[in-house]
């Protein structure tokens, strides 16, 4: 699965792992997350972060 980056403070969401901070499962693509989802570090929105493959 694709891991997506943060443009504001480089935190990478790894769809693999989830975000527990926002009680994202493990195994959530990052096109499924939320609308309202936000980086678990600095809150920037969705459209804030990019495909990696770091």
């Amino acid at each position: 699965m694709q891991k997506y980056k943060c443009s504001v403070c480089g935190w990478i969401y790894d769809p693999q792992q989830g975000d527990d901070a926002n009680d994202i499962a493990a195994g959530t693509r990052f096109e499924d997350l939320p609308d309202g989802w936000t980086c678990p570090i600095c809150g920037a929105s969705k459209e804030q972060f990019s495909a990696t493959d770091d």
